[in-house]
């Protein structure tokens, strides 16, 4: 199973309507978005949830009747479930949501989901993915992650052309903003470890668009909207998701 080629992250785990009056808080903006979205090019999206209260929530449940909503009103659109820990859920916990999700697609940090955890009971853990059918995007922060991956996934999984891996440029930077050249480190690991992956590319602030643009020269997939930036390439506020799919689309169809 591929990534997606444009996908799009409509809201995070942190951000709310003072951030952006158009960033998706409930289930019902949520499913809307991804409708204007997946117009506009995008065919996939990266889904975080909010309780009532509107903080982040990984919830099994949640997730299964999310994907329901979703599988009726954008069926050609593939959803990816985070497991993200944002402060509120341990390893164990994002475990046992990303294997009772519903989700055919996930979406993990490597060092969370390793973190207080032996090495064989991560591995254990990817391999059960395996074996449901789940695809797993390893999110990376920087090429001590890609190391990490490497002592702790499974060797078959390791070698598969289809391992997924998410890049993420600028979420460390002292200035929040990521530059083209942040990628370029992971490139050249990839290449002396003899990777040869399934990666796409996310990055923080105004520097988003320039980023997106050098991953798709490097024959990379993407990942655009507003959990990582809420600008377009001009330093402009972006009215929606929706426009920025279509700014990054336009890019890859160049």
């Amino acid at each position: 199973m591929s990534l997606p080629r444009l996908m799009v992250a409509p809201n995070g785990a942190r951000r709310g309507k003072a951030d952006h009056p158009a960033l998706p808080v409930t289930l019902r903006e949520i499913v809307d978005c991804a409708r204007a979205c997946h117009a506009a090019g995008a065919d996939g999206l990266h889904l975080h949830l909010r309780d009532d209260a509107g903080r982040h929530v990984l919830d099994a449940g949640l997730y299964r009747a999310a994907l329901a909503e979703l599988a009726e009103a954008v069926p050609g659109m593939r959803i990816q479930a985070t497991t993200e820990a944002a402060g509120r859920y341990g390893p164990e916990h994002q475990r046992k949501v990303a294997l009772n999700s519903g989700a055919a697609l996930i979406s993990a940090s490597v060092r969370e989901i390793c973190r207080d955890t032996p090495n064989a009971q991560a591995a254990a853990f990817y391999d059960r993915c395996a074996g449901a059918g789940i695809a797993v995007q390893h999110i990376l922060y920087d090429t001590a992650d890609l190391a990490l991956l490497t002592r702790v996934l499974p060797p078959a999984l390791l070698a598969d052309r289809g391992l997924q891996l998410l890049f993420v440029l600028g979420r460390y930077a002292e200035t929040g903003d990521s530059a083209p050249g942040d990628l370029d480190p992971f490139l050249r690991d990839l290449a002396a470890r003899g990777l040869v992956p399934d990666w796409a590319v996310c990055a923080f602030g105004r520097g988003e668009t320039a980023c997106l643009r050098h991953a798709i020269d490097m024959g990379g997939k993407v990942r655009v909207g507003f959990e990582n930036s809420l600008w377009r390439a001009d330093g402009t506020l972006a009215r929606d998701n929706a426009q920025r799919v279509e700014d990054i689309r336009r890019l890859m169809d160049d």
